[in-house]
C-alpha cells in the first residue's frame, strides 16, 4: 500500500511538483456514479494527481442510521481509479470506540491515510464528546492505536483558525499536532502565493519540519467563493472583490478568471520552492484541470507506468503482476470481476477458471461506468442502419470525432497512434478493432510512450489486435493467417460459442528486461479468461449500444451484428520485424492499401 508521506518525500527528492486533489461525498447515487468518473478523467491524464483526499461526511448528508459513505468511496477510488486516497476524520461527535472501529475497518480495506480533523462544532452542542476536543487528541489517538500503519496529514491556517486569536496560539497548536506524530499538513485556502509563504516561513522557525502543502481553491463561481469564504471566516481581498464584482453574474467570464489568477498564484509557489499543489476542487472539473494543464512544471512530469496497466494501492492487488490484455480498455471491469478471486500465487496472475472468478451478471454493467443518457450516446453514434454506418463509428473513435466506444472508454493512447493510420485502413475493411498494441523491440523503460517499469530496464511487445467482424471473412482469415507459418497466434469465437484457436497456453505478449530482476510477463494472451471476456464484450453491443434506440433499423442491425459477428484477436510472435498483422488482413479482404 501507498503511503502519502513516502510519495511525497519521494518527489521533494527528485524536485519533481506534483499536485493532489480533494472531493467530497455527493447526496445521490447518480452524483456519486459521476465523482468516480470525474475523478477518473484526473487518473487517466499524462500528469495524474499524486494522490486525492475524500472529506468526511457531515451529518445530513448522509441518511440517519446508514454507514457514513466516505470509507467506501475511498475504497472504490483506490480500487478502481488506482489513485493513493488520503480519507478525513473528523472526531468531534465521535467516541474512542467509534473512532477505533472506523479505523479498524480502514485498515481491513487497505485504507492506510488519515487527514486528521476535529471537525465543525454540530449544531446540537449534546453530540460533542468529551474524547476528543481537538485534532491533536485525534491524532495521538491514531498512533496510540495504530502506531505507524496510517500517515497522518493535519490541517494548517495560514489565516489563522477561526477559535483561535493569536497567531502564536495559532502556530503553537499546529506544532503540537505534528510533535502527537502528524507527517504532513495541508493548509487551509488562501488568496496570495505570498501570504502562504509567509506563514511557512513561521512554522519553520518554530520547529515544523514536514512538508506543508498548500490548499488551493479555483475561483469557480460567485456564489462559491463567498459562500466558502464566509464558512471559513476568510476575507476575501478587496482588489480580487473589485476584479469579480463586473463579471460576477457571467459564469464562464468568472471561470476564465479563476482559471487565470489561480494559474498565476500556482506558479509563484512552485517558482518558490512549493513541492506540491492540493486543490479543493468542489467536485468541479473544469477550472482545476485547466489549472493543471496551464503549469509547464506538470507537463515536464510525465509518470512512468509501474506495469503496462495501472495496479491499485490496496495490499491484495499490489501483489498482482499479470493481466490478460483483453481488458485493456476496460480495467475497472476486470478489477471488479475479479475483486474476491482468491489465485494470487506468488502474485502471478492465477487459474481463471477459479471459482472466485465473477459472474457476467456481476460486472457487465459496471458500477462506475458514466451513466451517461441514451440521447448522449446516440448523439455519439447516431442511427445506424447499415455496416457501413457501423464501420464509420469506429473510424470516427480513431480519428477523435467520437470520444468512446462500447468497449474502450478512454481517448487514444500514445502508442496506439504509431499504427493509427494502418488501423484506420483496416477498419474501413470491415475489421473494427477494440484493442491494440504496436511491436517493441528492447525501448528503454524511461520511454515516455511505451515505457514501464524501474529505470535502467528494457521493454518488449508483442504486435496484438483485437476486432468484430463478419462471419463471411472468418474462413479467409483463419486460411491467411495459416498461411504464414507459426508467425501469428490467434483466437476467434462468436456468441453461440463457436471457437477456433492455435494458442495452447497463456502467452506474454508484454515484458521487460530488468537489472536484478527476472523477466518480467505483465500482460498475457489466454484461452480460458478469452471465452470469459467473450461474453462480456458480446453483451456490450446490446447493453451499451443497442439499449439506446427504440424498435427499428438501428436496433435490429446491432442486434444482428451481437448474433452473428465474431470477436478475433492475433498474435504476431516476430517482435523483432515490422508487423505482417494488417497485411495479412488486406490478404483476407483481396486488396491492397
Amino acid at each position: 500500500m501507498s503511503s502519502v508521506i513516502d510519495m511525497v518525500k519521494e518527489r521533494m527528492e527528485t524536485q519533481e511538483p506534483f499536485y493532489s486533489l480533494e472531493f467530497f461525498p455527493p447526496r445521490t447515487e447518480d452524483g456519486t456514479i459521476n465523482l468516480y468518473s470525474r475523478i477518473d478523467r484526473f487518473a487517466t491524464q499524462p500528469y495524474p494527481p499524486l494522490f486525492v483526499d475524500i472529506t468526511w461526511s457531515a451529518g445530513g448528508v448522509h441518511k440517519p442510521g446508514s454507514p457514513n459513505p466516505t470509507p467506501g468511496i475511498v475504497k472504490q477510488v483506490q480500487e478502481y481509479c488506482c489513485l493513493t486516497t488520503n480519507m478525513h476524520l473528523t472526531c468531534n461527535t465521535s467516541t474512542k470506540a467509534e473512532i477505533r472501529e472506523i479505523l479498524v475497518k480502514a485498515k481491513a480495506n487497505n485504507i492506510r491515510n488519515i487527514l486528521a480533523l476535529r471537525g465543525d462544532p454540530p449544531e446540537n452542542k449534546q453530540k460533542l464528546t468529551n474524547d476528543f476536543k481537538y485534532a491533536v487528541d485525534l491524532v495521538k489517538f491514531i498512533r496510540q492505536e495504530f502506531g505507524d500503519y496510517f500517515c497522518i496529514t493535519v490541517a494548517g491556517y495560514p489565516y489563522g483558525h477561526p477559535d483561535c486569536t493569536h497567531d502564536a496560539d495559532n502556530l503553537k497548536h499546529l506544532k503540537e499536532k505534528v510533535d502527537a506524530g502528524a507527517n504532513m499538513i495541508i493548509s487551509q485556502l488562501f488568496f496570495q502565493a505570498e501570504d502562504f509563504l509567509r506563514w511557512v516561513e513561521d512554522c519553520r522557525a518554530i520547529g515544523i519540519q514536514c512538508p506543508i502543502i498548500p490548499g488551493i481553491l479555483p475561483i469557480q463561481s460567485y456564489s462559491s467563493l463567498r459562500n466558502i469564504t464566509k464558512m471559513s471566516s476568510i476575507g476575501v481581498p478587496e482588489s480580487l472583490l473589485k476584479d469579480v464584482d463586473p463579471i460576477k453574474d457571467d459564469d464562464a467570464a468568472i471561470k476564465e478568471y479563476g482559471v487565470k489568477v489561480g494559474t498565476e498564484m500556482c506558479q509563484k509557489l512552485i517558482s518558490a520552492g512549493t513541492p506540491g499543489l492540493h486543490f479543493y476542487t468542489l467536485n468541479q472539473e473544469v477550472v482545476t484541470m485547466r489549472i493543471i494543464r496551464n503549469l509547464e512544471s506538470f507537463k515536464r512530469v510525465r509518470t512512468i507506468r509501474e506495469l503496462p496497466w495501472k495496479r491499485p494501492p490496496g495490499i491484495k492487488r499490489s501483489r498482482e503482476e499479470v493481466r490478460p490484455i483483453y481488458w485493456s480498455n476496460r480495467t475497472k471491469s476486470y478489477v471488479a470481476r475479479t475483486e474476491d478471486w482468491d489465485d494470487y500465487p506468488n502474485g502471478r496472475w492465477g487459474d481463471s477458471s477459479s471459482p472466485a472468478y465473477g459472474d457476467l451478471t456481476d460486472y457487465h454493467i459496471f458500477l462506475h461506468t458514466n451513466r451517461d443518457k441514451p440521447e448522449e450516446r446516440r448523439k455519439m453514434w447516431g442511427s445506424p442502419v447499415t455496416v457501413s454506418d457501423v464501420t464509420n463509428v469506429f473510424i470516427s473513435f480513431l480519428k477523435g470525432k467520437v470520444k468512446e466506444l462500447p468497449w474502450i472508454t478512454s481517448e487514444i493512447s500514445p502508442e496506439t497512434h504509431q499504427i493509427l493510420e494502418e488501423l484506420v485502413d483496416i477498419n474501413r475493411r470491415g475489421f473494427w478493432t477494440i484493442n491494440s498494441q504496436p511491436a517493441v523491440n528492447g525501448k528503454p523503460s524511461s520511454d515516455p510512450v511505451v515505457g514501464w517499469g524501474p529505470k535502467g530496464g528494457l521493454v518488449y511487445q508483442k504486435a496484438y489486435l483485437e476486432f468484430f467482424t463478419s462471419p463471411d471473412k472468418i474462413d479467409d482469415l483463419v486460411n491467411v493467417l495459416k498461411s504464414y507459418g507459426d508467425r501469428f497466434n490467434f483466437q476467434l469465437t462468436n456468441l453461440k460459442g463457436d471457437y477456433l484457436t492455435n494458442v495452447e497456453n497463456a502467452l506474454a505478449v508484454t515484458w521487460g528486461i530488468f537489472p536484478g530482476k527476472q523477466v518480467v510477463q505483465p500482460t498475457i494472451v489466454d484461452p480460458v479468461s478469452f471465452k470469459v471476456w467473450k461474453d462480456e464484450s458480446f453483451c456490450l453491443w446490446i447493453q451499451k449500444w443497442g439499449s439506446i434506440y427504440e424498435d427499428g433499423e438501428s436496433k435490429e442491425l446491432i442486434k444482428s451484428i451481437y448474433n452473428n459477428y465474431y470477436l478475433v484477436n492475433i498474435v504476431d510472435n516476430n517482435f523483432t520485424e515490422e508487423p505482417k498483422i494488417f497485411e495479412a488482413l488486406r490478404k483476407v479482404t483481396k486488396e491492397e492499401k
